[in-house]
Parts: structure tokens; sequence; C-alpha cells
């Protein structure tokens, strides 16, 4: 059986279709699930002698020759000679040889090897597998190859179930797949139709009163599944492509082509949820947003004021500028064009709206819109249950869990106590809150003084245990360990659990000055929730060619990194940001999380001038982590009311795991966290004083003079306009 280039599907781990990927969107179905309307309709129109001649119908070539010469043009091919054409590709230059190139041999070059090659097709094949591989490989237009495809995309109907009337709209496409497109060419494809309905009639498929009846009716097209096929463009389909790249290659696999099932390890309940809570919660952080600026203009650079050229400057990097510089060469008239208002649809948390906005307003709308990353994984597994890369896939390409790289916060200081734990120290050890000045040589070998300061500008002057200081998130106590166990060796820690990103080894590394991804850090947490052992996360399962046949299977590697007393004593300390006085994460007592002893344990993390907002969550079942921001690191909130991390990417995550802990059969219940595999030989219980302490305030507020890393090139939203 000849091959075809089939598009691979991909499935949630619970078996939800999610996705595709295709060349041709072509999915081939067997002869018995086709509706014999199909049949009777391909027959009468094409091929009326199908079952009579042996893949080349001598009298039908007579007659079309008799029929040509009247002034009546008809074509003779027969439906086997069409399929010899589709799969061979008969008449491409490349099929056609050295005769091929003279004018009118050419012609009968071709035939002769339609001819010829639709002869061992029937000497090999059954008319019900030919009709079948026929109609399994005709173009329907508008990116449907195959009978199932065309039958879905016009129709929203498996072949099986068309009507006649249905069936002859797509046969009757067969004849010129644009001037007969039903979408494009309602007229002409009504007309069409009924030409073919008369012929099913003339055929004896339908009778003189069905032929009255169906013709008189509309086309009845149902377009609903193009919306949901556009939903095919996701996250988490890039991901998986993204993800699958080195396998497609080392095996000589196009994941395009192959016919593939893909079954990733996400489970479909459970993004269904986080998608409808990052859709929620996204919508009022970005109204608060909007607030905050109301008629200001938002890109301000350190100090508060306003980047010249800002917004131009980013109008230039479009590829419609650079087209309209090639036509008018002055900026300023471009500039005048692109500031003209014109009907476009812009994405917006109430749907898509119909808006009169010039392209400049248009850059401006998307620019200043907030963006998230949520990622969940099963610790123990390593499988990656949840991806969230962005608030609207459609709309902004750039992923979020695994490409976008941003400062880290206070979501990075557990890689600050687990170095001390490391070293010899106990959660139980204390250090006092006060202010803190490191000396150091930077690379230039300059000489260079920090005095990080806390997030709320005050220092208690508290003996405070490793336990309490981290669940504060003191900036002071974090900088006098960095001190104490050096921040090479705080690199060295990160990167052996899970973060893979280069990170710049400076006295604020610990304080989350760095750039990482959401992938990595909710792998690196991972590794303190099991015990110490760091699993690669898995994205995907498992992988079944077009027969059916298991070919493919993953694990993840997995190897011990930390020492399972202090991996444990990491939860332990993860859970006192909840349990703590002043803990960072106690904005979860507001959402029902705490039944049945349940126990969580999480970090909050902020970045300088509110820029980037991160929660990580870990519980006995999940590892997650949110990250919410802006891709253009210029606009962001102005004060911690609204833009900490326990204001934005907390919330997320407390919602997320609240709507979860409802459906207990998705295997994430209320409950502790699991007992200590080995003996805790270090002291860690030791309550804090009950004190009445602030809100807490999470900010790593890092100076301007360790501002080391520039900001990250984003590509621009895909769909700003750019037509005129």
């Amino acid at each position: 059986m000849p091959t075809l280039n089939v598009s691979s599907e991909l499935y949630t781990a619970d078996s939800v279709l999610i996705g595709r990927y295709f060349e041709e969107d072509r999915d081939p179905v067997a002869y018995d699930s086709i509706s014999e309307n199909i049949l009777n309709a391909l027959i009468a129109t094409e091929d009326v002698r199908f079952y009579k001649h042996n893949g080349i119908d001598f009298i039908g070539l007579f007659s079309s020759a008799i029929s040509t010469l009247k002034g009546d043009r008809r074509g003779a091919s027969t439906i086997t000679q069409q399929l010899a054409k589709n799969l061979y590709r008969t008449r491409y230059n490349k099929s056609q040889g050295l005769l091929g190139k003279i004018p009118v041999v050419r012609i009968g070059i071709t035939k002769f090897k339609e001819w010829m090659t639709a002869y061992k097709l029937e000497s090999k094949y059954s008319k019900s597998e030919i009709v079948t591989m026929y109609l399994n490989t005709v173009s329907f237009s508008n990116n449907a190859y195959g009978i199932k495809s065309a039958a879905i995309r016009y129709f929203n109907k498996h072949p099986k179930n068309l009507r006649p009337t249905e069936a002859a709209v797509l046969v009757g496409m067969l004849k010129g797949t644009t001037l007969y497109n039903p979408i494009r060419n309602p007229k002409t494809s009504l007309a069409r139709r009924n030409v073919v309905l008369g012929q099913m009639q003339k055929e004896g498929y339908i009778s003189n009163g069905q032929f009255e009846s169906y013709s008189k009716e509309p086309l009845n097209l149902n377009l609903n599944n193009i919306e949901e096929r556009s939903n095919n463009d996701s996250y988490l389909r890039s991901a998986v492509a993204k993800w699958l790249e080195k396998w497609s290659e080392e095996n000589d696999i196009d994941i395009h082509t192959a016919g593939l099932k893909i079954y990733t390890t996400i489970d479909s309940r459970m993004q269904k949820i986080a998608e409808d809570v990052v859709a929620l919660q996204m919508k009022e952080l970005q109204r608060r947003l909007d607030n905050t600026w109301r008629n200001e203009i938002p890109w301000r650079d350190k100090s508060g004021n306003i980047l010249p050229g800002f917004l131009e400057d980013k109008a230039r990097k479009l590829p419609l500028f650079a087209s309209l510089m090639e036509t008018h060469k002055s900026e300023e008239v471009v500039f005048d064009l692109l500031n003209k208002p014109k009907k476009m649809r812009v994405f917006t948390w109430d749907g898509d709206e119909e808006v009169e906005m010039s392209t400049m307003d248009s850059l401006k709308h998307y620019i200043t819109m907030l963006n998230t990353g949520l990622m969940a994984m099963d610790p123990y597994s390593g499988k990656i249950k949840v991806w969230v890369g962005g608030i609207n896939h459609r709309y902004y390409k750039f992923d979020h869990v695994n490409q976008a790289k941003r400062q880290a916060g206070s979501t990075f200081k557990p890689f600050v106590y687990l170095t001390a734990l490391e070293s010899g120290m106990a959660p139980c050890d204390t250090y006092e809150d006060k202010p803190v000045r490191l000396d150091f040589v930077n690379k230039k070998g300059e000489k260079e003084v920090w005095e990080p300061k806390n997030a709320d500008w005050s220092f208690s002057h508290r003996n405070m245990s490793l336990r309490w200081a981290m669940a504060r998130s003191l900036n002071t106590i974090t900088a006098q360990i960095t001190r104490d166990v050096g921040w090479d060796k705080i690199v060295e820690t990160a990167h052996r659990c899970g973060i893979t990103s280069h990170l710049e080894s400076v006295p604020s590394v610990g304080l989350g000055s760095n750039d990482v991804s959401v992938f990595e850090m909710v792998n690196a947490y991972a590794t303190f929730m099991n015990a110490g052992k760091r699993s690669e996360p898995i994205l995907v399962s498992k992988i079944y060619n077009s027969d059916g046949k298991l070919i493919a299977s993953f694990e993840p590697a997995s190897k011990q990194v930390i020492d399972p007393q202090d991996a444990w004593l990491m939860t332990y300390m993860l859970r006192g940001t909840i349990e703590e006085p002043g803990g960072t994460s106690q904005a979860l007592w507001e959402w029902d999380l705490f039944r049945e002893n349940n126990q969580i344990g999480g970090k909050t993390g902020t970045s300088s001038d509110y820029v980037d907002g991160w929660y990580m969550g870990i519980t006995k079942d999940l590892v997650a982590g949110v990250w919410v921001g802006c891709d253009e690191q210029s606009i962001h909130f102005k004060g911690s009311h609204n833009g900490e991390g326990s204001k934005t990417a907390l919330p997320i995550y407390a919602l997320f795991m609240e709507e979860l802990y409802k459906h207990p059969e998705l295997g994430v219940t209320f409950g502790e966290y699991p007992k200590a595999t080995v003996e805790i030989t270090k002291k860690f219980n030791c309550p804090s004083p009950r004190i009445v302490i602030p809100a807490p305030v999470d900010s790593t507020m890092m100076q301007e003079d360790l501002e080391l890393f520039p900001e990250e090139e984003i590509p621009l939203p895909e769909t700003i306009e750019t037509e005129f």
C-alpha cells in the first residue's frame, strides 16, 4: 500500500486529542468508514464504469473523444488513473524524463505512465481499496486532504455520516477545489452540487423526487470546527514538537508526515483547570495594571522616567515597517501610515474585539499586556501534568514556561538555605537580622561593596532561625549566609538541583539576580520533594506508529543529588513560609487548601521594581511554578500592593490547587508530606515566637549597580495589525 503524508495526533495521558502535526491535514479512513453517498456521488460523477474497467476505460475514452469533437470537452481519466496521478505525481516535471521535454510528446508520455500505473494498481488492489486510497489522497482545499478532513472541515461530520447533498458538495469540489469551494464561492459550489446530484439521479442512486428535494436545499455548511481547529495552535503542541526534535532527528522520523500517535504526560482535566484559572486571574491582573497607569505612559527606566522613542523602536522591528520603508523611503511617511486608524480585531480578555485602531495603538495594546507561565509536575515520576505557556498562543507565540527566562527573585533563596544545610548548618541555627556589607572583587578586578536591604527597608535585629528567616524572605540574613557559604557554592547547588541556565556567580545570586525559566525552577523544587533525587521532567510518555505499534517510550533519568535528610529539611523549611510568623506565603490561608492536615510549602518571589512575580508551591503530590509579568521589562506595576509575587502569581497557584482538590480522582489530594526516609539528625523543631508582624513583603530590591544582565529581546506579539 503506497504511503501517504499522514498527520500525527497529539494526546493527553488520559487519551484526549489536543492537537495534530501535519504538512497536509490528512487522516485516512477505512472503506467501511465512508458513506455510501460519497461512493455513489464519486462514481456517478467521475467514473460511471469504475467497476467495469481495469484501470483504463477505452469505451470512456472513445466517448470523450466524440464529445470533444462536438464541442463538449469531457475528461476521460478513471478514478484509478487519478489515483495514480495523486500517488506518483506523474504530471510534475521531475516525473517526465527527457521525452517529457518535447511539448507534443509530453502529454502522451504522461498519459502512458498513468495508464500503466493504473493497470498495475488494478492488478494489485481491489476496487474498494482503490476508491478508499483515492478518497484519502485528494485535496479539498482549506488544507483538508482526504475525505475525513474534508467532512469535518466543511460539515463537522465523519465521512460515514454524510448526507447525499453533503457528499455531492465534496465530490463537486474535485472538478476545481478553488472554483467550487463552498466557503469562498458558495454560489458556484451550490450549482456544482446540483450537477452532481443530477448525475446521481441519472445513474439511479437517488430518485427523481429526492433530486427535486435535495437540489432546493442550501449548502448547510457547519464550520464550527474551524474555530476548534485553531486550538491546534497551542503552547503545549509547540512544546512537544520542540521536546521531540532530538528524537525525531535521531530516528529519522518527521512527526508532521509519519501518522504517529503521541501521548503526552499532561492530564487534560488538570490542564483545563489551570487554563481556566489563568484566564480568570490574568483578566483581573490586567485590569489592575491598566488602572495603575491609566492615561500615563507605562514604559519607564529605573528612575521612573519615560523611555524616549520606546514605541517607535518597537515599531521599527515589525516586518510591516521594513516593507513600508521599501516603498516610501521615509520614516516620517511610514509613521504617518502606522498612526492612521483602521478596522481590526484585537485580543482582549472579553474576547476578540472589532476596533478602530492604528498599528501603533495595536502595538501599544499588545506590549502592555501581562503574560504568564505555569507548569505543574509529579515530583516522583517526573511527568509534567500541566503546561500553560502564556495567555494566548495565537497572539503570543513566546512560551513562558521554557523559552522565557526572568529574574527569579526570592524564589531562588531556597538554594542558599540548602547550601547552608549541606555545609553543616541546621534549620534551628540562627542569624541576626541586621545591616550587612559585603566587599568583593568583580570580574573586572574592581572592588565593589554590596549592602542589601530588606524589602521593607527595616532591620529587626532579632536572632532568627534559618527556617524563620527563609519564611520571611529576609535579604539581610540570606546575604550573610551567602557570605559564609560562598556564592560559587550556591551556583553549584542550584545547578545540581536542576537549574540549567548560566548563573553569574556574584554576591546577589541568592536573591535571584539571574534569569531562569519556570521549567527549571519546577524541576529544581521537585528535587526537594523527591528525597533529593533529581528527575528530568518528561512531557511525552509513549509514541505509536501509524500501524498502532509502540515505537518509543520515555522514562525520566533520575539521580541522587541531595542528601535525603537535607532534602526533607528543605520541604520542612518551605512549609515555614505558611507556618512561621510573617511568612510570605500566608496569603494561601485565604483559600480552602488546608483540610485534613494538608501541608503546602512554597516561596514567593518579586524582582526589582515589581517586574517579575513568582510563586513556587509544593504539596505531597505536585510541584508547581507560576510567573507573571510583561514581556517588556520596562512595563510593570508601580508598587507592592499589586505587583508582588504574592499578589500576582500566588493567587493563580492558590486557585489552581483549590480547584484541583475538588477533584480527588485526579490524584492530587489533601494530606501531609511523606515521612522522612532517613533519620533526621539535625535540630529542626524550634518554634518561633508568636509576635505581631506586619503583612509580609517579599522583594529582592536589587541595587542598580548590581543590575548585571541586559533585558532579553522578546519577540513581538504575532498579531499586530500589518495590513494596509
